[in-house]
């Protein structure tokens, strides 16, 4: 009878581990988190020790020397920096590789297509109280004593999307005409949705527009083709023609992007160069450029609570030594009429709002900016409007 039991118990113990077993494994699934899911700001590495490292990916704007329109990507894990950088006007990217340390201290070496070194960035990384971040220093080539002094500055870039800003450019010469194209314009990559090439197709057709408005502008008219005895002298010794347009991202976000352009032109012979401004405010979400009224709650008076505030902030660059902003120009190209703020941009602390040489000063004065704080709009922000995420 003891043999027999022994006999019974031992298949009943096994059967008692195995049950045991599976169910702890059941029980600690629940604890077990799924990976989190990468994103363009900040991707998540596993290396082999299973340790998790976050790779974050910034965007900045800058300059090196002279040249101001550098823009780079920087990729930070840990003490490791790698990215590329290009001018606008070249459009050509050099790879970046270096380090950061624990002061700030960033090395950043550039190599060409070839694999060569072909210069250095040494400076200081920098954090401001709104968390945007700086990097000062000097750039040289490998093995020179010579520096040029560089500055970058972190753009407002958070896509989280895997999607990227790439510069475009239209560039012609034009030698029997005499003029010269050099435009450079935003387009959004790395992301399948539609939206994002609605976007595409208005900052292209915006900028087409205006350098095919340009080329227009060129074509002698039929009196001057007949009559070339009335030319004018001048114009022949003139260094032609040209436009020139450059792009500022000034805020990008999953559901929302704000972009302002620079367009200067010269028309030879003229006295100085033309320049004004043109934005592109699109809503990512629903796939539309945004109009000023589709910020605000319908039937608000937006316009009068926007010019009051920007007429105040003008006049008060009245006061200086140097001012030269007059009330009257003030009063007249900042009143409330849609057409005084055709220029306006979503930006995180409050509403850009460009005024262009001529509209409230004269040329000498330049573009005048004023940033409208949402604190100043929040009563009739649109709660479910694209800016309602940025009032507090």
């Amino acid at each position: 009878m003891r043999k027999l039991k022994v006999k019974q118990i031992i298949p009943a113990l096994v059967l008692v581990v195995f049950v045991c077993v599976t169910g702890c494994k059941k029980a600690s699934a629940p604890n077990e988190q799924p990976a989190a899911l990468a994103t363009n700001s900040q991707e998540r590495q596993h290396p082999e020790s299973g340790a998790a490292t976050v790779v974050e990916t910034r965007f900045f704007g800058g300059s090196i020397g002279a040249a101001l329109d550098l823009q780079m990507k920087l990729q930070r894990e840990g003490d490791k920096l790698t990215g590329s950088y290009l001018y606008q006007k070249i459009g050509k990217k050099i790879d970046l590789r270096g380090t950061i340390d624990q002061n700030g201290n960033v090395t950043l070496e550039e190599f060409d297509s070839a694999g060569k070194q072909s210069g250095v960035f040494k400076g200081i990384w920098t954090q401001d109280s709104e968390g945007v971040i700086e990097i000062k220093g000097d750039w040289s080539k490998p093995n020179s004593d010579k520096k040029t002094a560089f500055s970058l500055r972190q753009e407002p870039i958070e896509f989280s999307n895997g999607a990227e800003v790439v510069s475009k450019y239209i560039r012609e010469k034009n030698k029997k005409l005499k003029y010269e194209v050099d435009a450079a314009y935003p387009q959004l990559t790395g992301s399948t949705d539609p939206n994002y090439e609605k976007f595409n197709s208005a900052t292209r057709a915006l900028i087409t527009r205006k350098v095919s408005d340009f080329r227009q502008e060129m074509v002698p008219s039929p009196e001057d083709a007949e009559e070339p005895e009335t030319a004018n002298p001048a114009l022949e010794e003139s260094p032609g023609s040209d436009i020139n347009i450059r792009y500022a991202v000034v805020l990008a976000k999953d559901d929302l992007i704000s972009t302002e352009f620079t367009v200067s032109s010269y028309s030879a012979g003229a006295a100085h160069p033309n320049s004004y401004t043109e934005v592109v405010n699109f809503d990512l979400k629903n796939g539309k450029q945004l109009k000023l009224a589709d910020l605000f709650v319908p039937g608000s008076k937006y316009l009068q609570v926007i010019s009051t505030y920007c007429i105040q902030e003008l006049k008060k660059q009245t006061k200086g030594a140097d001012a030269t902003l007059d009330d009257d120009w003030i009063q007249k190209g900042a009143a409330p009429e849609l057409t005084n703020y055709d220029n306006w941009t979503v930006r995180k602390k409050g509403l850009g709002i460009t005024f262009d040489p001529y509209q409230v000063g004269p040329y000498a004065a330049g573009p005048q900016i004023v940033l409208v704080p949402y604190a100043s709009l929040k009563d009739i922000i649109k709660p479910d409007g694209p800016a309602a995420q940025f009032v507090k």
